[in-house]
C-alpha cells in the first residue's frame, strides 16, 4: 500500500510538471505563479473518475452547473494580478468551486476570503482543501457580487464567473493601488482587469477570450 501510494503521488507530481512545461509553452512567465500551481495537487480537488485528467490544460465539470477552470486561465489571470512585482496582499476569490483555485491563490496571499453561493459545494470545497491544511484560506457561503464590505478593503479580488457587468459592491470594496480581474460578458466573454488608481478612478483593460459560467445572485 505505501508503495502504491508513493508510486501515486510520484506520477502526479510528474503530470504537474508536465502542466507547468505547457503553461511554459503558453507563455506564463512569472515564476511565483508557476510555483504556486506546481504546489497544488489538481488532482486532489476532481472526482475521482476524472482524476487521470487533472493535469490536462482544460476545465473539468464539478457538478452544479459549475467548473474547476483550465489551468491556463487560472495562471494567466494571476499574472495580470502580480504584474510587475505587485503581492496579491488579502484577496477576495468570489466562486470557490472545488477550493482548488483558493489553494493556488494561499500560496501567494496573505490571506485569502473565497466566497460561494452553493452551499453543498462550498462544503465540497471544505473537504478538498482540509487534508491539505492551508492556514490562510477562509471559507464564506454567500452571494459573492455583493462581496465581504465587513472584511473589505481587498488588494486583490478575483472573480471565477462571468458578469455582464462589474458588480458595483466589489468596485467599492478594492483598495486603492488593488487589482481586480474577471471575466465579463455573456455570449462573448473576454478577461477584464481593473486597476484601481492611489488617487481615485479605475482603469478597465479587456484581455483574452474566456468561457466561464455565469455569476448568479443569491445563494442555495
Amino acid at each position: 500500500m505505501i508503495d502504491a501510494a508513493r508510486s501515486a503521488s510520484l506520477s502526479a507530481s510528474r503530470a504537474r510538471g508536465r502542466m507547468i512545461e505547457h503553461l511554459r509553452k503558453l507563455k506564463i512567465g512569472d515564476e511565483a505563479v508557476l510555483d504556486a500551481m506546481n504546489r497544488v495537487p489538481r488532482h486532489a480537488f476532481v472526482e475521482e473518475a476524472l482524476a487521470s485528467r487533472a493535469y490536462e490544460d482544460t476545465a473539468l465539470p464539478l457538478g452544479f452547473q459549475q467548473t474547476i477552470s483550465q489551468p491556463f486561465v487560472v495562471a494567466r489571470m494571476l499574472e495580470l494580478l502580480v504584474a510587475g512585482g505587485r503581492p496579491l496582499g488579502k484577496t477576495l476569490e468570489v466562486g470557490t468551486g472545488c477550493g482548488y483555485q483558493a489553494a493556488v491563490l494561499s500560496c501567494m496571499a496573505s490571506d485569502v476570503y473565497s466566497m460561494e453561493r452553493i452551499a453543498k459545494l462550498l462544503d465540497r470545497a471544505r473537504a478538498n482543501l482540509r487534508p491539505l491544511k492551508i492556514p490562510n484560506i477562509r471559507l464564506k457561503h454567500g452571494d459573492g457580487s455583493l462581496g465581504l464590505p465587513e472584511i473589505a478593503p481587498f488588494d486583490t479580488i478575483i472573480l471565477a464567473a462571468a458578469g455582464n457587468a462589474v458588480p458595483p459592491a466589489l468596485l467599492k470594496q478594492l483598495a486603492p493601488g488593488g487589482r481586480m480581474v474577471m471575466p465579463l460578458g455573456s455570449t462573448h466573454q473576454v478577461i477584464l482587469l481593473i486597476e484601481h488608481g492611489l488617487n481615485g478612478g479605475f482603469k478597465e483593460t479587456r484581455l483574452d477570450a474566456v468561457r466561464f459560467v455565469p455569476l448568479l445572485p443569491g445563494t442555495e
